[in-house]
């Protein structure tokens, strides 16, 4: 069985004065994975860019690149797509149930392009710096000899009740030191702490930025993260198999997410970024998401 979302991500930036030229990178556009099919997909851009390139980034997401040459004092980009989400495993894969040092020894140890695959997610990124303290944090679900499985899943239960979800608290640019100091955060905060801790105790963690359902079906709770992108987390299980797991939820990736980019933290994959070269400051900025299941 499978289910069909249409994902509607509109942003809208006004300048306090005209700007041009301005230049933008776009990763609206969901991930073609297993269990995940994008059936369809359109990327509206006003003003319309004088350039606009599609392509594939070095993590193998979907990636859109647009200039616009003309005056304005608002850009409004609008992406909607129609995804497919089918066949996704309703159990993690049995690579969970080894024990996590096996997991780590095994990734440190892998050879030629699953080597490079597990070093570019175990090193430290601009956004996530391992420490002492996020070991000694994870080393605490992390026991000796115990389930990866088991472990990951404890470590984002305490991430979700011993942090607080508070939006507008944090910045893009938040270093993960000052969530852990704060104690407070918003979802890809979340999802760069639990990496920041598996990072620190030698296991490769990936960012993943996505959707999540908008409205969820009678009877089931409305997530937190639902209204905008959202962000989660994966650790490397061993022979090129992740577990996709969300602190800010407190649970393992189901049928209501939607994967758009992979990459080591935010910074390698915002929604959309770019680069205006006049003195035109952004006076507002205003981002909707609806993620709404569809016959």
């Amino acid at each position: 069985m499978s289910i069909t979302y249409r994902v509607t991500h509109r942003t809208e930036y006004r300048y306090a004065r005209e700007v041009v030229p301005s230049y933008s990178q776009l990763h609206l556009i969901p991930r073609e994975l297993p269990g995940q099919r994008l059936r369809s997909a359109n990327v509206t851009i006003d003003p319309r860019p004088e350039y606009f390139r599609e392509g594939i980034d070095y993590f193998g997401n979907r990636v859109a690149y647009a200039a616009i040459q003309q005056p304005h004092r608002k850009l409004s980009v609008t992406a909607d797509s129609l995804v497919e989400i089918a066949n996704r495993p309703n159990e993690p894969s049995l690579l969970g149930q080894r024990a996590w040092e096996v997991v780590r020894d095994e990734a440190q140890t892998a050879q030629g392009d699953e080597r490079l695959e597990a070093a570019q997610f175990a090193l430290g990124s601009p956004l996530v710096r391992g420490s002492a303290e996020f070991a000694d944090y994870a080393l605490a679900s992390f026991t000796p000899q115990r389930p990866l499985l088991d472990a990951i899943t404890e470590l984002s239960s305490r991430i979700h009740g011993d942090f607080t979800y508070k939006p507008g608290s944090t910045t893009v640019n938040t270093p993960v030191t000052e969530v852990f100091a704060k104690r407070r955060g918003v979802c890809q905060d979340f999802a760069h702490l639990g990496i920041a801790c598996l990072r620190a105790i030698g296991l490769p963690a990936r960012y993943v930025s996505g959707y999540l359902e908008t409205d969820p079906p009678a009877g089931r709770p409305k997530l937190k993260g639902a209204d905008v992108s959202h962000a989660w987390l994966s650790v490397l299980l061993g022979q090129a198999d992740w577990l996709e797991i969300d602190p800010t939820n407190d649970q393992l990736v189901n049928d209501r997410y939607i994967v758009t980019a992979y990459g080591r933290d935010y910074s390698d994959v915002p929604p959309l970024k770019g680069v205006i070269h006049t003195h035109g400051k952004t006076r507002s900025l205003k981002v909707t998401v609806d993620v709404v299941a569809v016959p």
